[in-house]
């Protein structure tokens, strides 16, 4: 009993000695952030209060319930989700193999030994059993290193998922938007059709009586022609854009449901953005490329441990007897108590290398973070600029359709008047249904750059 007490005096004065780290201790790097972001809408609310378009869930951003379900349904089965939630578990695993190294490694063993010969035909049988322990002293905080640098990748991990949340929810969001242009423009171009081909009637006619030349028919007819490539070229993309989204889903190429029609997507008018230093903590991409900084720093102190003596103890504890009556008793017991300590001489530059090697991964991850960070702002900036245009855009469009659809109407009038003729009618639907081809198009951008300005400011992620 004294040698077990020694043994573990021993083993608590060990572990007592972990107490030091070396290597540098993580600080944030300087990022300088801009006090306000370029392209923020002059008429933004400055309330303090509002909610920053980020923080909201992307249950409330988009509330096309066909939207949302398509959402969900690739949250849960997108291939790469399940990959990235996979990667979760590995980073978990690498975290638990990593800090084990922080523990003694204990075993335990057992045997029965006989001992025959022809001098002594009933030699003794000895049986034993004992638990041998090895631990190395992490007096240096090596692996105590290595464990930070592996939470640290286990958290890039994390966020890496995040990323991919976010990309996914927009990549949805963006081609189904995409997907409702496609339908007004395949809707437009089967009107325009029906007006071409009355128009191409009618020239005929005409040019028959002798009141128009064949050239009038050749053009009537070439707009005909267009307008049916139109037709194919819709249903081309809407074929394609269905299959894209399926894949999306998780599922094979196939039909997509509808819901709300693109100009009925409700939408902010202005976006309040919150404060660029946000930014930071509210980007995943930002993050993941923070915790891979930590990662790299503390791989530095894993390379600086190296230089130093690698302190390890050994110890047995355990019994022998050759009666099983005895086994237990003092005179049966056996302990032992060892420690070595391995001091690295020369390796031929390995050392050095590898801690400068460290280094340099540790410096090029913190250039890394930066530019991320940088790009952050830079996506935020051209994401706002593109909604603000793009909206600005959509609603010159809408006056031009507006004024197309006044004229046609007023083509209609004339013509029930007896004042003009049925051509011109056609002539002005003609030029109404190209403009709601236009229209339909804007509002595709303006709500594709809207999409694309939550997940430029780290929306999407958040539980």
């Amino acid at each position: 009993m004294i040698g077990t007490r020694k043994f573990a005096a021993v083993l608590a004065s060990a572990l007592l000695l972990n107490g030091c780290k070396v290597g540098p201790n993580y600080k944030r790097p300087m990022v300088v952030t801009p006090d306000q972001y370029r392209g923020v809408a002059p008429d933004l609310p400055g309330q303090p209060t509002a909610q920053p378009f980020a923080e909201m869930q992307w249950e409330t951003v988009f509330q096309d319930e066909t939207l949302r379900a398509l959402i969900r349904e690739a949250l849960i089965n997108n291939y790469d989700m399940l990959i990235a939630a996979s990667r979760i578990l590995q980073a978990q695993a690498v975290v638990g193999i990593t800090r084990a190294n922080q523990l003694p490694n204990v075993s335990g063993s057992g045997g029965v030994d006989y001992q025959r010969n022809a001098f002594a035909l009933n030699g003794p049988t000895v049986d034993s059993l004992g638990i041998s322990l090895n631990y190395i002293v992490d007096f240096w905080g090596k692996y105590r290193r290595a464990t930070e640098g592996a939470r640290a990748q286990l958290l890039a991990t994390t966020y890496g998922r995040d990323v991919v949340q976010t990309t996914l929810i927009s990549n949805i969001a963006i081609s189904y938007f995409a997907l409702r242009q496609f339908d007004d423009q395949l809707d437009f171009s089967q009107r325009n059709v029906a007006a071409d081909n009355d128009i191409v009637l009618i020239n005929t006619v005409k040019y028959t009586g002798g009141d128009s030349a064949i050239t009038d028919v050749y053009q009537a007819d070439l707009l005909l022609q267009q307008a049916q490539a139109q037709v194919i070229s819709a249903q081309q993309s809407i074929a394609q854009t269905e299959n894209q989204i399926s894949i999306l889903l998780g599922r094979n190429p196939g039909p997509i449901a509808r819901g709300m029609a693109l100009v009925d997507q409700p939408h902010l008018a202005t976006v309040p953005t919150g404060l660029p230093s946000a930014l930071l903590e509210r980007r995943p991409d930002v993050r993941q490329s923070e915790e891979l900084l930590v990662a790299a720093n503390a791989n530095v102190g894993v390379a600086k441990a190296a230089y130093f003596p690698q302190i390890s103890l050994t110890g047995q504890f355990g019994a022998a007897s050759t009666a099983l009556t005895s086994f237990l008793q003092g005179p049966a017991t056996v302990w032992s108590l060892g420690g070595e300590v391995l001091q690295p001489l020369y390796a031929g530059g390995a050392i050095t290398s590898a801690y400068k090697l460290a280094w340099a991964q540790r410096n090029e991850s913190e250039l890394t973070y930066k530019q991320t960070a940088l790009n952050a702002f830079g996506d935020v900036a051209n994401s706002l600029v593109g909604y603000n245009q793009a909206r600005l855009f959509r609603m010159k469009i809408e006056e031009q359709t507006n004024t197309y659809q006044e004229t046609a109407r007023l083509a209609n009038v004339r013509f029930s008047g007896g004042v003009t003729s049925f051509l011109e009618v056609l002539v002005t639907q003609q030029q109404f249904f190209t403009s709601e081809l236009a229209l339909a198009a804007a509002w595709n951008t303006e709500m594709q750059n809207y999409v694309q300005l939550y997940q430029a400011l780290g929306g999407g992620w958040q539980p």
